[in-house]
């Protein structure tokens, strides 16, 4: 008889639900700014190198959990990564100067957060899927969408109706207590390990793999002098600073600066997160089918277009509607840059290649942070901060329109292999 449910769905919903509980939290930083602005007496621009430094330690760690990925295996990468956000952010619950929340949100989080990000989770992914890559991809990162949609309103609500110190004790619990063991027992880092064939099933043969695997050591470093990987990094930057820099840093705060009520905030990200949950789902789908390039210039220009609309945002009807665009297209990039990676660099070590990948999407999220903060001291506005993001997107969606047209396994290849295989 033949399998009717593929245990690879098993390891997509584990590694969506690690995405909803760990970077759930991390998005919900926004949140946090102005109980913390008031109870440490520290102005919008400290707070805003809270977040800069842990996007900062979040893009150092990549490269570093890419190859730890490759070394230990993803299940262990994420399930302790899951831990270290859980008791890091319980933790903060106890601090009483701004040092303290440094280093514990500004580091240990942030490694936490690190390791149980998208360079493990696609790598475990890419082990489980040889078909369906895209749509396994695009649920993987509705996570982000699914965190975004609950855990970023959630804060809130439990901010107003108890304190910043009782939701961050209830975070920590919900990651340490549920989360935590649920990757640990159910997540397996390949196929083998259950006794199976990826969905698709095996493309080539293991001689063929330890080959490439000693090619990779030697020549790693040629991507560098790669144009497909600088125009897939570039924008991929300008997509952090834009997103988890940008908004889901400075979003609430200017929300809040505009006059709008808790529950106009509340329901402005919950729509942008419902969306993007929406638009990841589709990104995912549309890129298993069509070009990916194109679809990444269509995304930031998109995304764009939004921004140009919150930038006149100045009643609750221009907010929602900038929430439904930009959460169209807000983590709706991620699915095509990491399929375009798979494919343009699938002969090198897939942790590496994603390593550095979201280290540029880090190192874009710390200046999207910690930028439009200082402007915000000096000028009081974000005005100056949505003018570069509309400018550099516009940039973004040109270098993706360069790429070249990846090669595309056909399903006659792959008859082809299978038989020469069996052969």
């Amino acid at each position: 008889m033949k399998r009717t449910f593929h245990y690879a769905w098993i390891i997509v919903f584990v590694t969506f639900l690690t995405f909803l509980a760990v970077q759930g939290v991390r998005l919900s930083f926004g949140a946090f700014v102005e109980p913390w602005e008031t109870d440490f007496s520290m102005d919008r621009g400290t707070i805003s190198l809270i977040s800069t430094l842990s996007f900062i330690i979040y893009g150092l760690s990549q490269p570093l959990i890419g190859r730890l990925v490759d070394k230990l295996g993803a299940r262990l990468i994420l399930s302790f990564s899951t831990f270290l956000v859980g008791i890091s952010i319980f933790l903060t619950s106890f601090v009483t100067h701004p040092w303290q929340l440094f280093f514990l949100y500004g580091i240990m989080v942030s490694l936490g957060v690190g390791g149980a990000s998208n360079v493990a989770a696609t790598v475990v992914v890419t082990n489980w899927f040889n078909e369906k890559r895209g749509l396994a991809f695009g649920i993987m990162e509705a996570g982000f969408g699914a965190g975004q949609m609950l855990l970023v309103p959630g804060s809130l609500m439990l901010i107003h109706w108890l304190n910043w110190k009782m939701t961050v004790v209830i975070l920590g619990a919900f990651l340490v207590l549920i989360v935590f063991p649920i990757v640990l027992l159910f997540l397996r880092n390949h196929p083998k390990e259950k006794g199976l064939v990826p969905i698709g099933g095996e493309i080539v043969e293991e001689g063929t793999i330890e080959k490439k695997a000693l090619n990779t050591t030697s020549s790693i470093w040629n991507v560098f002098l790669k144009k497909e990987f600088w125009f897939l990094l570039l924008p991929f930057a300008i997509c952090g600073f834009t997103t988890t820099g940008l908004m889901d840093t400075h979003l609430i705060p200017f929300s809040h600066d505009h006059g709008f009520s808790t529950s106009v905030t509340s329901a402005a990200v919950s729509i942008l997160a419902g969306f993007n949950i929406i638009g990841i789902l589709l990104s995912g789908v549309v890129a298993d089918r069509w070009s990916s390039r194109k679809m990444l210039f269509l995304l930031y220009g998109m995304r764009a277009i939004s921004i140009c609309i919150l930038l006149y945002s100045h009643n609750s009807a221009l907010l929602l509607i900038f929430a439904v665009l930009f959460g169209l297209v807000d983590f709706a990039t991620v699915a095509p840059t990491q399929l375009l990676a798979t494919q343009y660099f699938k002969e090198y070590s897939i942790g590496f290649i994603l390593g550095w990948l979201f280290l540029s999407h880090q190192i874009g999220s710390a200046l999207g942070a910690y930028l439009p903060g200082l402007f915000y001291n000096e000028t009081g506005s974000y005005n100056i901060s949505f003018y570069l993001s509309i400018m550099i997107l516009a940039g973004a969606a040109i270098l993706n329109l360069l790429l070249p047209e990846p090669h595309k396994v056909t399903q006659k290849e792959k008859i082809d292999t299978h038989e020469q295989l069996q052969g």
